[in-house]
């Protein structure tokens, strides 16, 4: 077995490693400042944005900005913090340059891939581990604390998960085992359950502003803060509260017909806000029905009032 390099001579722990980050965006500048924070030296990181430049000055002074084949050239661990789309051209192109070695741990951080498109590393002699912390980063300091106690999936090869296992406590995380064939699924939950949920809250606050409301943001945040606490801890088939789990047909189309009247500043009306409150009502309704807390007459009345009419908008 080949096992991961150290370099416990430079700090006097063991297993620090000469890092590589690829590349400073959110991820990567935050990842490499929690391993710099540990001992570990950063050798290079790859900044090629204004953004990216200004993230690694700030998060990673000092540490040289790169070229890709160099930080590969000197790192033990290389670090791929790139765009999912991104992830396998970049794998594959280093293989072609033959610049992947033996025993060199190569960690992506995508939640979608497991290790399997690190198979040109791999092939090459690498290791290759996939790391994925379960947070949203902003690419500024205030991350790092956001990392301890974070949930950070782990995928490996069985003989390397602890080395994937450590890195996630070097890191602050809290970290599981994750199989390959999963990650798409944890993936997918991931982006369902957060990008989604700004994207509806965004929605909320664009209705409240075109009904004349001052400040959206402090009108919602006790509501949401509240109704996200009971979905994370409560069974969240029984916290569910309103008019679609009560089956108040009437009031659901009441919201319908008021989303519908609105108009945004510039007079455009909020059609998007309208087809994501259907489309989530609808889900309700259903999720309500399967377990049995909305049924017969008062389900058919609020699926009746959910039903677009053929009048355009």
């Amino acid at each position: 077995m080949t096992e991961p390099p150290t370099r416990s001579a430079r700090s006097g722990r063991p297993g620090r490693l000469d890092v590589g980050i690829i590349s400073a965006g959110r991820v990567g500048a935050v990842l490499g400042s929690a391993l710099r924070a540990v001992d570990h030296r950063i050798v290079g990181v790859h900044a090629v944005s204004e953004a990216s430049r200004e993230r690694a000055e700030m998060l990673l002074p000092a540490v040289p900005v790169l070229d890709v084949e160099e930080i590969v050239r000197r790192a033990e661990l290389v670090v791929l913090a790139v765009p999912d789309d991104a992830l396998a051209p970049l794998v594959t192109g280093l293989a072609d340059l033959n610049a992947w070695r033996t025993g060199q741990l190569v960690v992506h951080t995508s939640g979608r891939y497991g290790t399997g498109i690190l198979e040109p590393a791999r092939r090459s002699g690498a290791i290759p581990i996939a790391l994925h912390p379960a947070m949203t980063f902003s690419g500024w300091s205030v991350d790092l604390a956001r990392l301890v106690g974070c949930p950070m999936a782990v995928t490996a090869p069985p003989a390397f998960v602890p080395v994937g296992q450590a890195l996630a406590v070097e890191l602050g995380g809290e970290p599981f085992d994750l199989a390959e064939k999963a990650r798409p699924a944890y993936h997918a939950a991931l982006a369902h359950g957060a990008n989604h949920l700004l994207t509806l809250v965004g929605q909320a606050e664009r209705v409240l502003e075109a009904a004349g409301v001052a400040d959206a943001a402090a009108t919602l945040g006790p509501l949401l803060t509240a109704a996200l606490d009971r979905a994370l801890t409560e069974d969240t088939d029984a916290a569910l509260t309103g008019p679609v789990a009560r089956g108040d047909a009437g009031t659901v189309r009441s919201h319908l017909e008021a989303l519908g009247a609105l108009r945004d500043g510039e007079g455009r009306p909020l059609n998007d806000v309208v087809d994501t409150y259907r489309a989530l009502a609808e889900a309700t309704l259903a999720r309500r029905e399967a377990t049995g807390r909305l049924t017969g007459d008062r389900a058919e009345a609020v699926r009746t009032a959910l039903t677009p009419d053929e009048r355009p908008r």
